[in-house]
């Protein structure tokens, strides 16, 4: 499994992004739940343990490792002690894929017999497919490796001078399939090249008893746009007059919901009977408001299936009938069916 392949150039900077999540959990509570996260384990070994801490974090102004530290906010804490080698727990944030991002955590390794480790996972698919770049106190070193079907790569990383019970930095950065890291703010490694994971979900990482404190992460990213979502926006751009679009899918609970629409935050809200009819039977229905019309009519795939249902709403004129709005609106989704010859092309 180990295919990495090592670029010879050194980045130097990292681009302007186009968004920024802040991870400080600040505004919580030691009993507080933590939202958007979810708890995850590769390995065995029993459940883990995160909580939020008040008070433990640094100041995001207080210099890193070994100088004096100015207290701040709440930092979020691996507080469990099971030693069992092969556990790794996992903390994944939940509310957004990250494909070109630069993710920078501090972190405090506080005690661990067995293990004195600390990391962060990106990529993350499940708890059986990631990647992860990890530092040791008790190994004095910094390793990176993959997970692919529950099957651990060869680690790979330097050694590196790294005191437990002191905050330090750990950066990664993910440009396409070129991977980069930093500890303490130096680069730790030439840039890795690997095309297991394309994006995925970021988390924090620790393994058997280690008891480590994250706090003040962070991730510039450039925002990953659903497949469904930049077809929509395409169309939006050919057609600015569009008054609304919308894509509806068919659940698990045999609804629809919004999968794409002019207006994104309405993505993930149900949908009705009408974007119902239309991916079940190919209905085309119609409905007027005030000065607009209301058309909602199937999705097919390259073989005639219908595997969802589009909703356009139009400015309709004097004299307008139910035929003309039915055509106007039969060419807007024309120009959703180029870009959609299969299911597979609305979930990329």
């Amino acid at each position: 499994m180990r295919n990495f392949i090592l670029f010879c150039c050194f980045v130097l900077c990292w681009p302007a992004a186009g968004a920024e999540l802040q991870f400080n959990f600040g505004d919580l509570v030691a009993s507080g739940s933590i939202t958007n996260f979810h708890p995850a384990l590769y390995g065995g070994g029993g459940p883990a343990a995160w909580k939020v801490l008040p008070g433990e974090a640094p100041s995001a102004f207080a210099p890193l490792s070994g100088h004096s530290e100015m207290k701040g906010g709440s930092a979020l804490a691996q507080t469990s002690q099971d030693a069992t080698d092969e556990r790794f727990p996992l903390y994944i944030y939940e509310g957004e894929k990250f494909r070109n991002f630069r993710f920078t955590t501090q972190f405090k390794i506080v005690s661990g017999i067995a293990e004195q480790m600390a990391g962060v996972v990106f990529r993350y698919q499940n708890p059986s497919n990631f990647y992860v770049v990890r530092v040791s106190a008790l190994g004095k070193n910094i390793r990176f490796y993959k997970v692919v079907n529950g099957m651990r790569s060869d680690p790979i990383g330097p050694a590196c001078s790294l005191q437990a019970g002191t905050w330090h930095e750990l950066s990664v950065q993910c440009e396409g399939n070129q991977i980069t890291f930093w500890l303490d703010t130096k680069l730790v490694m030439p840039p890795l090249g690997d095309n297991t994971f394309a994006d995925g979900k970021l988390g924090f990482w620790t393994k058997s008893d280690s008891v480590t404190y994250f706090a003040n992460a962070v991730v510039n990213y450039t925002p990953v746009v659903p497949a469904a979502q930049a077809m929509v926006n395409s169309v939006l751009e050919q057609q600015p007059r569009i008054l609304g679009l919308q894509i509806y899918t068919l659940n698990s609970t045999n609804s629809t919901s919004i999968l794409a629409s002019k207006d994104q935050a309405e993505r993930g809200q149900p949908g009705t009977d009408a974007e119902l009819a239309a991916i079940q039977d190919g209905t085309v229905s119609f409905g007027r408001e005030h000065n607009t019309v209301l058309i909602t009519m199937p999705l097919h795939d390259r073989n005639g299936e219908y595997i969802a249902a589009a909703r356009v709403k139009l400015k309709s004129f004097f004299g307008e009938t139910q035929d003309n709005a039915v055509n106007r609106a039969r060419l807007i989704v024309g120009l959703l069916q180029q870009f959609c010859t299969s299911a597979d092309d609305l979930s990329k």
